[in-house]
């Protein structure tokens, strides 16, 4: 209670609280108080299963009269006071909260404050609505157009409109969670407005895809220990496709293998890592990520424009003696250090060229014309194998690579004799130093972990 013109206060002393307010808060501290000395252990199932649905409630109503203090907070502009920029940084200061987490809160206290919203507000007090629900009805609610000028011909004022949506979302929410209210709030004016929704639909859509355009972006970031990291933002139906190719690429079923000995197990030494680790083991980050990478290795560099005349092709200078298998690392033509087993298999990769030098320094090979297999003697290659040759590897022929079996670093031929075709995964197998490769009499491989 604020103190009157006549009741002067010293600056800097607190004024006491409301009693009535103090007489409500004593009594929900000694409920909780009397709740937290309920032993959980002996209770049984039941109990335990009502307690928590008892403290849901409650921690629902909570957030409803927190909506309402924070709201009224943000009226007053309490947090002028210390200087705040708004009123979940004061909000903040003040309860230890972390910022994010008193903005969210501060801005939903700040909409529910609006009579439009006071049934969403009312619902949350009650306990039968959820914060989160309550945050997407509002913002569900508040994307439907204000202006009548926004809607078609005919349709009901806004105001109505709005009432309608936040009524029919209220119903919804005894059933639905709030990440199915955010689905169904984006269709709901086809059900209390069929007329509208298809207008307003095509006009969020529309503001969308425009806001989408102008956030497109793509940022990469060496660590300086052998990784790349990135973030990406790009419009949704690139973000769907994208998603649908490296999820075809990161199938398990695409990566099958029966030969236990070989590729298919993770058989490194304890502390060593490998590239080869059966992929149904792995998290489904982790194949998405080596379905990136192979999604890039793969992608025809002819097929990217060109910036003076030189296509987008990596370069890896190597030593001759690494090209024939040596040990001394090799270098991307932008400083970067690969290892080279990881140079000679790339040596064998479309849109990599393998610069090799000589003692001096001096380059002995650029690259060959021939160096990669035709069109032609692909659809040959995938007549003859029928896919990856790899023992017990059932990969087709789109999801292969072109292999030769003598290396183009020794002066191998790409023609078909020479050549095999075999899956991304066991293409960096058969360049691992750590297996063996044996050619079977039917023409397939088969891998043997060296010991």
């Amino acid at each position: 209670m604020a103190a009157t013109d006549d009741e002067w206060r010293a600056p800097g002393v607190p004024v006491p609280p409301s009693p009535v307010l103090a007489e409500a808060t004593a009594r929900l501290d000694t409920a909780l108080d009397a709740l937290a000395g309920v032993a959980v252990e002996p209770l049984g199932d039941d109990d335990v299963a009502r307690l928590l649905d008892h403290l849901t409630r409650v921690t629902a109503r909570v957030a409803g009269l927190t909506a309402t203090a924070v709201g009224e907070a943000d009226h007053r502009r309490l947090g002028d006071a210390i200087g705040a920029r708004h009123t979940g940084q004061w909000w903040a200061r003040r309860s230890r909260l972390t910022r994010p987490e008193a903005g969210r809160a501060a801005r939903l206290g700040r909409r529910l404050a609006h009579e439009l919203h006071r049934p969403v507000r009312d619902a949350l007090t009650a306990g039968s609505l959820h914060a989160e629900q309550a945050a997407v009805i509002v913002a569900a609610v508040d994307a439907i157009p204000s202006r009548a000028e926004d809607l078609p011909a005919g349709a009901d004022a806004p105001a109505a409109l709005k009432a309608r949506a936040r009524d029919h979302l209220l119903a919804l929410a005894s059933d639905h969670d709030a990440h199915a209210l955010k689905v169904l709030g984006r269709r709901v004016l086809d059900i209390v407005a069929p007329e509208v929704g298809e207008h307003a639909e095509a006009q969020a859509l529309a503001r969308e895809e425009a806001a989408a355009a102008t956030k497109v972006c793509l940022r990469l970031r060496d660590d300086g220990h052998g990784s790349v990291h990135g973030r990406f933002t790009v419009p949704v139906a690139a973000g769907e496709a994208l998603r649908k190719q490296l999820l075809a690429l990161a199938d398990p079923r695409r990566q099958r293998a029966t030969d236990h000995d070989g590729p298919g197990r993770n058989t490194a030494d304890d502390g060593e890592t490998s590239a080869v680790t059966d992929p149904d083991d792995r998290p489904l980050t982790t194949r998405l990520g080596w379905a990136l990478v192979e999604w890039i290795e793969t992608y025809p560099a002819q097929a990217l424009p060109t910036s003076g005349g030189v296509g987008a092709t990596v370069v890896v200078t190597m030593s001759h003696d690494t090209l024939l298998g040596g040990l001394a690392a090799a270098s991307l033509d932008t400083g970067t250090r690969i290892s080279a087993g990881e140079a000679r298999r790339l040596a064998c990769e479309a849109g990599i060229l393998p610069a090799v030098l000589g003692g001096a320094s001096q380059v002995l090979d650029l690259g060959r014309s021939r160096r990669y297999h035709s069109g032609a003697q692909r659809v040959a290659l995938a007549l003859r194998d029928g896919g990856c040759t790899a023992e017990g590897c059932d990969l087709p022929p789109a999801a292969c690579h072109a292999h030769h079996d003598t290396p183009w670093s020794r002066g191998g031929p790409t023609n078909l004799d020479d050549a095999r075709l075999l899956c991304h995964r066991h293409h960096r197998v058969i360049h691992d130093p750590r297996y063996d490769t044996t050619r079977l009499p039917d023409g397939s491989v088969r891998f043997h972990r060296r010991t």
